[in-house]
């Protein structure tokens, strides 16, 4: 059985030894189609997985907010369910905002393994100086828990987040903020709130240009210092949530939510838009990619086809000695599966090259360099040799099935 594998391979060789020209094109075809399928999928993939982690990593995994999505009836009508009666001119009962017993949840949450919790309040002041007014979003946080939930202390242009800690009425702004001010690192902005309470606020950290997490108009301050300005003492009206398994997000903020009632959101419901548009950006992606590869795949058939059109006689003889329909296909998969995979190495080098070029381009974004990111896993490797053999195989195989069934006896008559 070895032997007759190992004839059936030497003759194979010869075939595209013989016709070195069309070996060299097919391999090429293939070659350039996997490694331009490489450098397309790395640039696609890579800036997707990049946009995902920004996604997970710059905001917690799961926010807890003392917003419901079901608020509790009112009690009258909670009194008189079916309409029985109806009721008119009553007043609807407004909760105070704030997580009820949040010191419980925040324990629930510190409870799930791998899991930690950041309490803060937002509220809104109005920054007043030189005669104008800047209405400020601040988030009044704990630095230490914040910086385990969030990257804001990879966003900071200028100081650090414990810098709130060690500051009197510290605050970090952003810097489109601070230009308009017109102020910078350790100078003092007044605030005031709805209130009216009145503080001086001392700017001890700046927050880089184009940061999402933290708009124009939004700034961080110590969590018992923003209760203070806002007069909410002892309040907080949210819970940040950072897992260990950030694709566990989603139930993990569904059981939350039904235990506590308050709104859970993921870090996946929060951007459902953007997950919907990365679905149909892959299907447009593979399928481009894989027309790439089919296209490939025609110089492996053209190869093949040729080979069978001009051993025509060498089959019928082959046929009369003995050999079966299934020996004459495998010959000729064996050319097209050599095509492939000779095509395949040679794409991984130039597919490799590629997505070093890319790797090495630099763009100035927001002021830093930044590079390309690509995805250089073997997961690409393997999706392209295994799509470019498979198609090479069926290529080779659709002109071998077409010589197997040839009559030697007709060839041969012809050939008189």
């Amino acid at each position: 059985m070895f032997a007759r594998f190992s004839l059936l391979v030497h003759i194979a060789s010869r075939h595209l030894i013989v016709r070195r020209r069309q070996t060299l094109v097919a391999t090429s075809g293939v070659a350039v189609g996997v490694g331009f399928f490489l450098a397309v999928s790395a640039l696609m993939v890579g800036s997707q997985n990049d946009f995902v982690r920004q996604l997970i990593d710059v905001a917690p995994h799961i926010i807890i907010s003392d917003e419901l999505r079901s608020p509790p009836p009112q009690p009258g009508i909670a009194a008189y369910p079916g309409g029985a009666v109806e009721l008119h001119g009553y007043r609807i009962r407004n909760e105070v905002r704030g997580l009820k017993d949040w010191q419980r949840i925040l324990a629930s949450v510190n409870a799930i393994p791998g899991a930690i919790g950041s309490p803060s309040l937002s509220g809104a002041v109005t920054l007043r100086l030189g005669g104008r007014d800047e209405p400020l979003a601040i988030v009044g946080i704990e630095p230490g828990l914040e910086a385990k939930v969030s990257s804001i202390s990879d966003k900071l242009r200028a100081g650090h987040l414990d810098d709130l800690e060690r500051v009197q009425g510290g605050v970090i702004i952003g810097e489109e903020l601070a230009q308009r001010l017109g102020r910078g690192m350790g100078d003092i902005v007044p605030a005031t709130a709805a209130n009216g309470t009145t503080r001086s606020l001392r700017i001890v950290a700046l927050v880089k240009k184009g940061n999402s997490q933290l708009g124009s108009s939004s700034g961080y301050m110590l969590l018992r210092e923003a209760q203070s300005l806002l007069g909410r003492p002892f309040i907080i009206n949210r819970i940040g949530v950072k897992l260990s398994d950030p694709y566990a997000a989603q139930s993990v903020a569904a059981g939350l939510e039904a235990r506590y009632r308050y709104k859970a959101q993921s870090w996946q419901e929060r951007s459902a838009d953007f997950l919907s548009l990365l679905l149909t950006r892959n299907v447009i992606m593979y399928t481009v990619v894989s027309a790439i590869l089919l296209v490939a795949s025609f110089g492996i058939y053209t190869a093949v086809s040729n080979s069978v059109a001009d051993k025509r006689r060498d089959i019928a003889i082959l046929r009369s000695m003995g050999f079966s329909q299934g020996d004459l296909q495998l010959v000729f998969v064996l050319e097209g599966m050599a095509l492939a995979i000779i095509g395949i190495v040679l794409g991984w080098a130039l597919g490799f090259g590629l997505m070093t070029i890319l790797g090495s381009l630099e763009f100035s974004i927001g002021g830093e360099i930044q590079h390309m990111p690509l995805d250089r896993s073997p997961r690409q490797y393997a999706i392209a040799a295994a799509a470019s053999l498979a198609a090479g195989v069926l290529a080779a195989w659709l002109p071998a099935r077409k010589a197997s069934r040839v009559d030697p006896v007709d060839i041969l008559r012809g050939a008189v």
